[in-house]
């Protein structure tokens, strides 16, 4: 285990910041894709995924208690790894950089689709294209990966923060079209419960 990582889980307040943490131990793989993200990452960046996946696995337990398909340790655990990109950039292509970086760690292809869709509510092709992307869309296809582009869209730092302050940050950041496709999102997932 890296000293991040140690660091980290030495911090007895992560426990109370992050009421799942010692439930989402439990799912296979998470220490490793935990430890995978910590080698890589800032501790910032890997609080902030750690903070995603809480709120994932929160929203997750309720869907699966109101009987949707939902598949709870894959959203786990793209949630950790979703800002994977972030090790080597804090700009918009992270999400790609995070999924070429998964897919060459042979990670299973679900896990770079998450990395590579969860920026705001997705990136169309024409946005792609504005944005100097490769020309494709990036617009989160699952359950999973639309849950975990919305509880990152929750998550500020590792804080969670309601949706108003989320559609000022965007409104801020882009433009009103991104904003209403983030508040989109937020109603569509928001109805399942």
């Amino acid at each position: 285990m890296n000293i991040v990582l140690k660091d980290i889980l030495k911090d007895a307040t992560l426990y109370e910041k992050f009421s799942n943490f010692k439930k989402m131990q439990k799912i296979p793989f998470f220490n490793e894709y935990l430890t995978f993200l910590a080698e890589r990452c800032e501790k910032n960046v890997v609080l902030h995924s750690i903070a995603v996946a809480d709120y994932v696995y929160d929203f997750g337990i309720k869907l699966l208690n109101n009987n949707n398909d939902f598949d709870l340790n894959t959203a786990v655990l793209g949630a950790i790894l979703h800002d994977i990109g972030r090790s080597k950039s804090h700009d918009i292509d992270h999400g790609i950089l995070g999924s070429e970086l998964l897919l060459k760690n042979n990670f299973d292809e679900k896990y770079a689709k998450i990395a590579e869709r969860h920026i705001g509510a997705g990136i169309s092709k024409k946005e792609a294209e504005d944005l100097n992307l490769p020309k494709k869309d990036y617009i989160p296809e699952t359950l999973e990966e639309k849950i975990i582009a919305n509880a990152d869209n929750l998550i500020s730092g590792h804080v969670r923060v309601d949706i108003d302050f989320v559609i000022d940050k965007f409104k801020k950041r882009t433009n009103n079209e991104v904003s209403n496709k983030v508040y989109t999102l937020y109603l569509e997932i928001n109805k399942l419960l």
